[in-house]
C-alpha cells in the first residue's frame, strides 16, 4: 500500500502556467500511465522532437511536477518520473485572473479527454471484461459531508495508488474518475 501523497495547493501562478500547456499535460499523462521515460522515448510516444520535449520537461521539473531519476540517468540520457502528489487548485476567489483563465483552458482540454474516455468506456466496456467497472449515485449531503466524502475518496485513491514501477505483476494502468455536483440548481434550503 502506498503512503498518502502530500496535498499540494497549486497557488503559484508559475505552476498554473506549467500545467497550462497541452503538451505538458500529455507528458504527465504518459508518465502516469507508462512510468519513467526519457525525452527520446517520450518523443516516439508523443510524436514530438526531443528538443521540444526537453524544454517542457525542464518546465515541469522546475515547477515540481516531475523529477529526474539520477540512478537511471547517464550522460545525455535523463530519465523522468511524475511526482506523486494530491494536486488541488485554490478556490476560484483566491486565484488571479490569469490563473483562473489557465485553469479554464486546462479544464477545457481535460474535458475533451474525459469525454473520449467516457465514449471509449461505453463503446468498448464488454471488451475490457472485469477491468471495466462503473457506478453512479445520488444522495443528499451537507457541504461538510461532501467534504468528508471527498477526503475519504482521496484516501482510497492513495491507499491503492502506485507508480507503474511499483506495481505488482498483473497490474495495469486503470483510469479512475470521480466528480460531484448538485443535482439541481436550487440552493439548499
Amino acid at each position: 500500500m502506498a503512503n498518502r501523497p502530500s496535498i499540494r495547493q497549486l497557488s503559484d501562478p508559475g505552476a498554473h502556467k506549467a500545467l497550462g500547456h497541452p503538451l505538458r499535460q500529455r507528458i504527465l499523462r504518459h508518465l502516469g500511465i507508462h512510468g519513467p521515460a526519457t525525452s527520446t522515448t517520450l518523443g516516439r510516444a508523443l510524436g514530438e522532437n526531443t528538443g521540444t520535449l526537453s524544454y517542457h520537461l525542464r518546465q515541469l521539473e522546475r515547477n515540481g511536477f516531475i523529477e529526474e531519476i539520477p540512478e537511471r540517468s547517464n550522460g545525455k540520457e535523463r530519465w523522468w518520473r511524475q511526482i506523486s502528489a494530491d494536486l488541488r487548485w485554490p478556490p476560484p476567489g483566491e486565484m488571479d485572473e490569469e490563473s483562473q483563465k489557465l485553469l479554464d483552458e486546462i479544464t477545457e482540454f481535460k474535458v475533451e479527454q474525459e469525454l473520449e474516455l467516457a465514449r471509449r468506456f461505453f463503446r468498448d466496456h464488454q471488451r475490457y471484461g472485469d477491468w471495466a467497472k462503473a457506478s453512479r449515485g445520488l444522495t443528499h449531503l451537507t457541504r461538510e459531508e461532501l467534504d468528508e466524502f471527498f477526503e475519504a475518496y482521496m484516501e482510497l485513491l492513495s491507499r491503492f495508488g502506485r507508480a507503474q514501477e511499483d506495481a505488482p505483476p498483473g497490474a495495469r494502468p486503470v483510469f479512475l474518475r470521480f466528480f460531484t455536483m448538485p443535482a439541481s440548481e436550487d440552493p439548499p434550503s
